[in-house]
């Protein structure tokens, strides 16, 4: 028996995987490298020593995925396959409904023919749109996605909920993630974005190595500590780990369950810069901005229920994510690209 791990070469999945494989499962990663390189495969197997199966195919192709499904006897399904750009989403929204939510029906009408019962759904502290009030626990309101990304993962979620209720014997486990960061401690894996890069982490550690002048810190007069946005950033080893305790949850056989993985803690952006500063002893020169659009002044995770539940507790902290993103990047100045 196995796990399928749809984009498991991806930034998050690529960490899951490694801990999967030290933990004994054997793995199955199906990926069509749109926001990842056939490189992750080889740092995989130097990690591990082990190496996963692999399939190249897009989760949205139902034909590819059923030949999988054939071949393979699978005992559970981790899903993070999908695009994941928000600015990319508000221009190309059709883009990103077509995909991730057509892909997640795919996956799911395989899953009743093959009888899989078994799944945890890589969504998004997005799905909780403009807080109402911080720190968000698992029951407070969903809705009201500022752009279209998010909203992909609430719609899948409500697949996901239809799909447990008309089927009892399914255990889906969903995890709202906030904001993974860090990279694996032997710099072999870590984020490696296509082109200028979304997220903070990323920005920072290619400013750090010369690629970029300066930070684009977006906003300056949110209601914060130092009027910069707040977030929940989580290390992304910790947040593999998550996945694990999910799937030892499902084995109780809990039918459809949701957990935040967090850390329950706000760290604001020129907090996160002064830490990678501290942790690496190297200035990142930043430039204030205007906010953007659909920007929020704070979120992070009310973390007890995942604690409660699955035993889950981080183990790192955001100096550490810095250290390990930094060690991925000067490492890897160029991402996989070099090979």
């Amino acid at each position: 028996m196995a796990i399928l791990v749809t984009g498991g070469t991806g930034y998050i999945g690529s960490h899951t995987v490694v801990d999967l494989l030290d933990n004994g499962y054997d793995v199955i990663i199906v990926d069509n490298f749109s926001n990842s390189k056939p490189e992750v495969l080889n740092r995989i197997y130097t990690i591990t020593n082990r190496r996963p199966k692999f399939y190249r195919a897009d989760v949205s192709d139902y034909e590819a995925m059923a030949e999988i499904f054939e071949k393979e006897y699978i005992e559970a399904v981790i899903h993070f396959a999908g695009l994941k750009s928000v600015a990319e989403s508000v221009e190309k929204p059709e883009l990103y409904f077509d995909n991730n939510v057509g892909s997640s029906k795919v996956l799911l009408k395989l899953m009743e023919i093959h009888r899989v019962s078994n799944l945890v759904f890589s969504s998004s502290a997005t799905v909780y749109g403009v807080p109402q009030h911080v720190p968000l626990k698992e029951d407070d309101q969903v809705g009201g996605c500022t752009n279209p990304y998010g909203q992909t993962k609430l719609d899948i979620e409500y697949l996901l909920k239809d799909f447990a209720k008309a089927h009892p014997e399914a255990n889906i486990a969903i995890l709202r993630y906030f904001n993974p960061i860090g990279a694996h401690q032997s710099g072999l894996i870590g984020e490696d974005p296509n082109g200028i890069p979304n997220n903070l982490m990323p920005y920072i550690t290619q400013v750090a190595i010369g690629k970029r002048p300066h930070l684009n810190v977006y906003g300056s007069d949110y209601k914060t500590i130092d009027g910069t946005g707040v977030r929940d950033y989580i290390h992304v080893v910790d947040l593999a780990r998550g996945h694990l305790c999910a799937l030892k949850k499902l084995e109780e056989k809990p039918g459809l369950v949701i957990y935040n993985l967090g850390t329950g803690k706000g760290t604001s952006v020129l907090q996160l810069v002064h830490a990678f500063e501290q942790a690496n002893n190297i200035k990142i020169p930043y430039v204030i901005c205007e906010r953007r659009p659909g920007d929020i002044d704070e979120n992070y995770a009310e973390v007890s229920k995942a604690y409660e539940q699955l035993g889950f507790k981080t183990k790192y902290d955001i100096v550490d994510a810095c250290r390990d993103s930094w060690r991925w990047q000067s490492n890897n100045p160029n991402g996989y690209d070099q090979y």
